[in-house]
């Protein structure tokens, strides 16, 4: 229950924004969703307008260049383009949670007055974590920061993979071990120019869903990087990582949510228009039953994200009632999808119609950022303390 009344009630100020971006991703997204996602490749031009509409920079404050929002809005924007298409969520989901919610955190009052004015007008964040033999086990990273002969920098060097946003970032927060001995205790968050020689951003991942939204190898070959560019402190950056993800993981369920209010809405429209048997097919019970279980699937999943975000904006504990949302609305937005498919029946199979499309974006919600089983790992600790 936040101060500002339950949960399920909006301020006007929240209605609005989430208007806002409602309009936007039916007028100008949904046109481009299906050209996309064949190319795979997200439109500058949309790009661009995320930067206009204040999307990349909704929880950084005004004197930077931001909204000056709060975490609830990005949830709500990321939830309101899920519904059209998940790969553009995506792109504002990293921007906000992880990106820019990192730097203000973590950020020195010269990191923020660098970068968030950036983040804010005109430049993509990514967030580099992930490696080929570091997944879910995230802190096995190989990838190392040498201290270099000056004493003012640091050289990075290494591998990473699957990383969000890197085709268009012009910003990365980049994780390196600056003490491998030490093990995860020598992990460090670093804020890397794009320009920055030794950093290139190499193959881009073929993907079965989100296939608008890039995910490439980065590249860090003797990466020379200013100790002025170390977030956080040498050695603290596990827990940059940690406490970022657990914030990141409440977007992720809002993506799901909106993915399946997304489905739920097409399976309602097209129920209601296709004729069987003399009679629409909304009218029989079988249809019906579908269509009730998949709104309260919707609903629940929404609930348990608006809470978790609720709790993060009032600085009140949320990691366990993050990982419960991420790990259910992952779960709803495949069940939901996958029966919005037989509600179109065999047309929902082609990609003529919008459902196919949607139930291939959901499969990753239930791995990145987190799977199921890691989810299932935060919640048993938190219940059992």
């Amino acid at each position: 229950m936040s101060a500002s009344g339950p949960l399920t009630r909006l301020s006007e100020e929240e209605r609005l924004f989430q208007a806002v971006v409602a309009k936007f991703a039916r007028e100008r997204l949904a046109p481009h969703v299906r050209a996309m996602d064949e190319s795979g490749l997200f439109r500058k031009d949309l790009l661009h307008e995320f930067f206009e509409l204040g999307l990349m920079g909704i929880e950084i404050p005004e004197e930077y260049g931001g909204q000056g929002g709060s975490f609830f809005q990005t949830v709500l924007a990321i939830e309101e383009l899920a519904k059209v298409d998940p790969s553009a969520s995506v792109i504002v989901d990293v921007q906000n949670t992880l990106c820019s919610s990192a730097l203000l955190k973590w950020g020195s009052d010269d990191q923020k007055r660098r970068y968030l004015p950036r983040l804010s007008k005109d430049t993509t964040g990514s967030y580099a974590l992930s490696e080929a033999g570091s997944g879910s086990d995230a802190f096995a990273l190989a990838t190392r920061a040498d201290e270099d002969a000056d004493g003012e920098h640091f050289r990075l060097t290494g591998r990473k993979l699957w990383i969000t946003n890197a085709a268009e970032a012009g910003l990365f927060l980049v994780f390196a071990n600056a003490d491998p001995a030490e093990g995860y205790r020598g992990i460090t968050a670093f804020l890397v120019d794009r320009a920055t020689s030794g950093l290139a951003v190499g193959k881009k991942e073929d993907k079965l869903g989100i296939r608008a939204s890039s995910t490439c190898e980065v590249v860090l070959d003797d990466c020379r990087v200013s100790k002025d560019n170390v977030l956080g402190e040498v050695g603290k950056g596990y827990k940059v990582a940690i406490e970022t993800l657990n914030e990141g993981r409440i977007g992720i369920a809002a993506q799901m949510t909106g993915l399946a209010q997304g489905a739920l809405d097409h399976a309602l429209a097209y129920s209601s228009q296709r004729k069987q048997f003399g009679k629409r097919i909304a009218e029989f019970q079988g249809v019906q039953f579908d269509l009730a279980e998949m709104a309260v699937d919707v609903e629940a999943s929404r609930l348990m994200t608006y809470n978790a975000a609720r709790l993060r904006d009032a600085s009140l504990p949320f990691v366990t009632e993050a990982a419960m949302a991420k790990y259910f609305a992952s779960q709803v937005a495949e069940r939901v999808a996958s029966r919005a498919v037989e509600v179109f029946g065999g047309v929902g199979f082609t990609k003529d119609y919008p459902v196919e499309k949607l139930y291939r974006d959901a499969k990753i919600g239930r791995i990145y950022e987190g799977t199921s089983n890691m989810q299932r790992l935060t919640i048993a600790k938190g219940i059992l303390g």
